[in-house]
């Protein structure tokens, strides 16, 4: 056997970041996965591999076939990366009021890109259902992220018992933002047979449903929106089916804003909106409980495919979001 491996094994296995300040202000150890040292740069390269090992296991997937997905952006580079390098082609659908970047990349990767509208899941136009019809037509492998429990599984496997063994069994709490709902759910199932004291926790962005389905079961809440990218869900995914978690926050752009760009300036981190959403319910949940918890929380990507948004004075003016407010002011 060689002791040398192609792009789909390093996948996982990421160093688990202490995020310095935060935790000198909480009196706990708020903990970061970084998933942006994945090969295609962000966690959902583990849904992607463990969304295709599952379709080559089962025989849904052969040698020069051809996967389709409806997805945010980082799934698709997840599967188009992964894909290319066990023989696969990807096509992906992708709703229109994602980052050119992200799309840029998707091409340049190999991908080849259907944009269209941003509609709700019930209509017919919407970008999953869309690659959904797409499969059927085509005879391509749907890789159906949302709805899938490979991409859960996946977390199950990997993502929870790297968090287990980095803390030395010590984590106390795990926080995470939904999109599939397979990085919050399978990471926590995990984490909860091994402590069932082991606290799953739900940071939702403004516009999303997830908090009032946690809080209230129901899908009802309509309170905004949020420039966050590939989270936020309006309804209650396979992945995220019977699951519970312990606690749920509500978190605004501006406090997500303040963490990601305080991160970047102060402790070499550069990351997306949606990193500083996680980050924020790791620490919401730290002030509520008190010192001494050891969180973990997951830094989705890297800011490289924000730039022209999160990292532009002149957006930042447009949309009235601060880079320089203190991080006391926003916890």
């Amino acid at each position: 056997m060689s002791p040398y491996h192609g792009v789909p094994h390093f996948v996982g296995h990421t160093p688990l970041i202490r995020l310095r300040r935060l935790s000198e202000l909480t009196g706990c150890d708020i903990l970061g996965k970084a998933e942006f040292m994945n090969p295609g740069g962000s966690v959902k390269d583990r849904a992607a591999l463990g969304i295709i090992e599952d379709a080559e296991a089962r025989g849904l997937l052969k040698p020069g076939g051809t996967i389709v997905e409806g997805t945010a952006g980082n799934t698709g580079i997840g599967l188009t990366v992964i894909g290319q390098a066990r023989g696969y082609r990807t096509l992906i659908v992708i709703p229109d009021n994602q980052s050119p970047a992200k799309m840029d990349l998707l091409r340049a990767l190999g991908a080849e890109l259907l944009v269209v509208p941003q509609k709700p899941y019930k209509d017919p136009g919407n970008y999953n259902k869309v690659a959904q019809r797409l499969a059927e037509e085509r005879g391509f492998f749907w890789a159906n992220q949302f709805d899938n429990t490979a991409n859960r599984q996946g977390h199950y496997r990997t993502t929870g018992p790297e968090i287990w063994e980095q803390t030395g069994g010590q984590v106390t709490a795990f926080a995470a933002a939904v999109g599939t709902g397979g990085t919050l759910a399978g990471t926590s199932m995990f984490l909860r047979e091994k402590n069932p004291k082991i606290a799953a926790v739900c940071a939702d962005p403004y516009g999303a449903a997830m908090w009032s389905w946690f809080k209230n079961h129901n899908l009802d809440t309509d309170d905004g929106d949020s420039f966050a990218e590939g989270i936020g869900q309006g309804r209650v995914t396979k992945n995220i089916e019977g699951f519970e978690v312990d606690e749920a926050y509500r978190i605004d752009d501006q406090t997500a804003f303040t963490i990601i760009h305080h991160l970047c300036r102060e402790e070499g981190l550069f990351l997306g909106l949606s990193s500083g959403i996680n980050i924020a319910g790791a620490v919401r949940y730290a002030r509520q409980r008190g010192p001494g918890q050891v969180i973990a929380t997951i830094l989705c990507d890297s800011g490289h495919k924000y730039i022209p948004r999160l990292y532009n004075p002149e957006w930042m003016r447009e949309n009235n979001l601060r880079p320089d407010l203190p991080l006391e002011s926003v916890l």
